[in-house]
């Protein structure tokens, strides 16, 4: 299997599939600063990066924002001094898709 960084995001629709434990079990050590948390009913990734200040911060999210953008998946992000608070999941669905987990991957490799 191709590390998550190097695969494509798929666009999710209404009825696509919901990851399976099983395929969150094979995933997450794939990305593991992340965690999977649950808000509003709605299971989330979410990774708060570090930065030495706000200069950074903001070239990061401006990074993220066109990875999103090129792959047609896009996160939520919250940016302020020093740290970029990212959080992945499939809004069509309301839960997690395989395509969010190759997000924070890509994420991951902005840093």
């Amino acid at each position: 299997m191709a590390d998550l960084k190097d695969r494509e995001c798929e666009a999710c629709r209404v009825g696509a599939p919901l990851v399976t434990q099983e395929e969150m079990d094979e995933l997450m050590p794939q990305i593991p600063d992340w965690h999977i948390i649950e808000e509003e009913g709605t299971q989330r990734l979410v990774r708060t990066f570090k930065f030495p200040n706000f200069t950074e911060a903001l070239s990061f999210t401006t990074k993220v924002g066109e990875q999103a953008e090129a792959e047609g998946h896009h996160p939520t992000i919250v940016t302020e001094w020093g740290k970029v608070t990212v959080t992945w999941w499939s809004r069509k669905i309301k839960g997690l898709h395989v395509s969010d987990f190759i997000m924070a991957a890509k994420s991951d490799s902005v840093v």
